[in-house]
């Protein structure tokens, strides 16, 4: 998952340290500058698809650099920073809130890592009441959008303190911290240098913090007696969710159980809990590349590149390539009742890739497929038992027609354009006008979009001041009627709006 290094670049930061066994005068800011350089180090080696940012705050903050892989630059950014004023760690998560928001969205969770002196200086108290405020605010059950956290995507906020334990700074800011992350609510963790500080204690610190949340996951991939060595990126998480009587707890298995294959068709779009991109693992477990399958013919140059890392068989090359052609995911068991499916993916024109999409636990989470265990080759079945997906249910549906979703603006466009249509052909399409109207008025009620009667009231107006002249003089009484009716009973669900008798009507 993305990560942003956020650095405290205040003026206490250059403050002289006093190390043991040291006679050469370090700050504050080479320790910190040190234990970043062994977090990108390990990055480096074990997590070369991530991405990572680096921020500096003080008395105002700046990305010093975007999200990259390249963590060769944020080493070189390192060396460069200008430090100056104090720090203001509130600015600080506004602008992680900002950049995380405008490059990856709030559907995408990432990581956090502010590193610090533990000198808060004199926001200490603002930040106490702004705390404070927010727990007060979140009581009454009111989102509180003054205050940063808790940020709207899935983070994990890691506070790293260069500091000794016993410093009296260090002390009246880690309640602060650990609010911080409290109010966060995804996890994450305050670290604190164990003994005296030096540089092998905050090397000791940033490495614990690596082998905790950046340790890569390695397993073994199984077909029958084929298998493989596989590395995930990013490494899967333990699974954890409450419903409704029960606590739901899985962990990935390091064995991958291909249990059978099934058609795109058949599987379609299945919802999922994470993606995993597949890399197999060479001869040092270092060394992983993604087993990548070119869409289009390229230069003589990368084929005489291609040939030579391709001189040693790999399962995950021949499954990836089969999927692929054969138009099929392979169904595989994680562990537990855990399942996921296998398939190639095409992140660009020239080159596809072989993903690990992990359901939800549970034998039966996708509807259309049934239990996975009851699933089996379909060679075994009798001719009579073979049934075509999606497996319809035994119970019968208690409703007859679909729902609204208007989950993108084109959707609801297309439900007040066919309106519109209808409106056009009056007296005509009378029915067909009146049961798209309440079909959207009554979804604009469940959904408490009331806003929505007044503009579709506002738009029917319009129309009938722009009906042509040769119109017939139904269609404008209806249309007035209808807007007068979204006005006034907005919000009788149980009473539709019924077409207005007219003289006209009755002729017909």
């Amino acid at each position: 998952m993305p990560t942003v290094i956020v650095l405290d670049t205040s003026l206490s930061m250059c403050r002289p340290v006093q190390m043991p066994d040291v006679s050469e005068p370090f700050q504050f800011r080479n320790l910190a500058v040190h234990g970043l350089t062994c977090l990108l180090e390990y990055m480096n080696i074990n997590c070369k698809l991530e991405f990572a940012s680096l921020m500096s705050f003080s008395s105002h903050r700046e990305t010093i650099v975007p999200f990259t892989r390249d963590f060769e630059s944020i080493k070189a950014a390192l060396m460069q920073l200008e430090y100056n004023e104090r720090s203001r760690i509130v600015k600080a998560l506004e602008g992680v809130q900002s950049l995380i928001m405008e490059e990856w969205g709030a559907g995408v969770p990432c990581q956090v890592i502010i590193v610090t002196d533990g000198v808060i200086g004199p926001e200490i108290e603002s930040i106490k009441s702004d705390i404070e405020n927010h727990y007060s605010i979140t009581e009454r059950g009111v989102e509180d959008s003054t205050f940063p956290l808790p940020f709207p995507f899935p983070c994990k906020l890691h506070i790293m303190c260069i500091a000794n334990s016993t410093d009296p700074y260090l002390q009246a800011a880690l309640p602060i911290y650990q609010k911080l992350i409290d109010i966060s609510g995804g996890g994450g963790q305050v670290f604190v240098p164990e003994g005296a500080i030096s540089f092998k204690s905050i090397q000791t610190m940033f490495m614990k913090l690596s082998e905790m949340y950046y340790k890569p996951f390695y397993g073994v991939l199984h077909c029958g007696t084929l298998t493989s060595n596989v590395a995930l990126s990013p490494p899967p998480e333990p699974f954890s969710k409450a419903r409704d009587f029960e606590l739901i707890k899985a962990e990935m298995s390091d064995n991958i159980v291909i249990c059978g294959f099934i058609s795109i068709g058949d599987v379609s779009s299945p919802p999922s809990h994470s993606r995993h991109l597949i890399l197999p693992l060479q001869s040092n477990k270092d060394e992983i590349k993604p087993p990548v399958i070119k869409l289009e013919s390229s230069e003589n140059n990368e084929d005489e590149t291609a040939n030579e890392d391709g001189k040693q068989p790999s399962f995950c090359v021949l499954l990836h390539g089969s999927l692929r052609v054969e138009g099929m995911v392979a169904i595989c068991h994680l562990g537990g009742d855990w399942y996921g499916m296998l398939y190639s993916w095409a992140d660009s024109k020239k080159k596809s890739n072989l993903m690990l999409s992990a359901f939800e636990p549970g034998p039966d989470v996708i509807p259309w497929l049934g239990s996975f265990t009851n699933m089996g080759p379909v060679e075994l079945a009798p001719e009579s038992d073979i049934s075509t997906f999606p497996i319809k249910p035994s119970e019968k549906r208690s409703y007859a027609q679909n729902c609204v979703v208007w989950i993108r603006q084109s959707g609801l466009q297309a439900d007040i354009q066919k309106i519109l249509r209808h409106a056009r052909k009056l007296p005509e399409k009378t029915q067909n006008f009146y049961k798209e109207l309440n079909r959207l008025r009554r979804a604009a009620l469940s959904f408490g979009f009331h806003e929505l009667l007044e503009g579709m009231a506002t738009i029917l107006d319009r129309e009938c001041t722009l009906l042509p002249g040769s119109a017939h003089p139904d269609a404008a009484l209806q249309l007035t009627h209808c807007a007068n009716a979204l006005r006034n009973n907005s919000k009788d669900y149980n009473t539709p709006v019924l077409p207005l008798r007219t003289k006209f009507s009755m002729d017909d």
